[in-house]
């Protein structure tokens, strides 16, 4: 296991050198920059603009500045919210994010395992037809057309949620379950599908013959096992969940990573752009880590494999 832990880090630690690595070139090297706007400025102006800020460097030399300050553990100063460390940028948006994020994969994970096992327990009945209509709702829908729904639902009609802002825990409540919708579909058809898989296989018509109980076979049994695809999906769920959305964040106005990100793609500002992309990036890689070790916990023949 050891062994197998040592070689996974190294490639995720090449994993995120080469992704580093490709967004700092591809960024520079596209049109633009961070200081092109509507206003035209003075060939003076611009030229002492790029070297305060070393955008006259040829670019290996400008990558070599940006890696050393970042072993000293400066991420350095947005570009558009001029004097401010990007590091102080990523940690006031991380929390909000974070909070966000975990609640909505708490949500996914237990309602999409749950209804998942459901329809697939009741195959055919009203159950299932049910839960799958949630699982594909989820799926098909826009996420601001969920917000929307919710918001004009729970706010507007009933008054019981505030409809935006984040402010409490009530505030909290509509941007978690827009952000949960989606996943927990996923979480939800990727479940059935795989536990009507298991229930056909050899061993489990043996427990049957053994006189054991229907919902004994399907918890104990049949369960574990098909949980190794669901498993497979909630590395990048979980990185998508935990690093914020876009949508979700700016129809309820939550001040969080994917907001900052977006923001910071349009506006070129690069000293930003990096930042997230090393906090998406280690976020993303650990999330998969995990999961491949999570294999083994699952299933003892993958941990047996790995360890040989």
């Amino acid at each position: 296991m050891i062994s197998f832990l040592m070689k996974r880090l190294l490639q995720a630690s090449a994993t995120l050198a080469f992704l580093i690595v490709a967004t700092f070139f591809l960024l520079r090297l596209a049109p633009g920059g961070p200081f092109d706007g509507e206003k035209v400025w003075p060939a003076e102006v611009k030229a002492n603009i790029d070297a305060k800020y070393g955008l006259d460097r040829p670019l290996p030399v400008q990558f070599l500045e940006w890696c050393r300050d970042l072993a000293r553990g400066d991420l350095r100063d947005s570009f558009h919210y001029i004097g401010t460390p990007v590091r102080d940028i990523i940690s006031d948006a991380l929390p909000p994010s974070l909070i966000l994020g975990g609640w909505a994969l708490l949500i996914s994970v237990v309602a999409g395992v749950l209804l998942g096992v459901l329809s697939a327990w009741k195959r055919g009945t009203w159950l299932d037809f049910s839960a799958m209509f949630v699982a594909v709702s989820g799926i098909t829908l826009p996420t601001f057309l969920i917000a929307t729904l919710l918001v004009l639902l729970f706010s507007s009609t009933l008054g019981w949620l505030p409809p935006a802002l984040w402010e409490d825990r009530k505030s909290m409540i509509l941007p978690v379950l827009t952000l949960s919708f989606r996943p927990l579909a996923i979480i939800a058809r990727m479940t059935r599908t795989s536990l009507l898989e298991v229930l056909h296989a050899d061993y489990i018509r043996t427990a049957h013959s053994k006189g054991l109980s229907e919902a004994r076979v399907l918890f104990k049994h049949a369960l574990r096992n098909s949980l190794i695809p669901v498993v497979t999906l909630l590395g990048p769920i979980t990185a998508s969940l935990i690093t914020g959305s876009y949508v979700v964040e700016t129809i309820f106005q939550i001040p969080g990573l994917g907001t900052h990100f977006v923001t910071s793609v349009i506006d070129r500002d690069y000293p930003l752009v990096m930042g997230m992309t090393l906090v998406f990036g280690s976020v993303l890689i650990l999330c998969n880590l995990v999961v491949d070790l999570t294999y083994g916990l699952i299933d003892p023949r993958i941990r047996v494999e790995r360890e040989g």
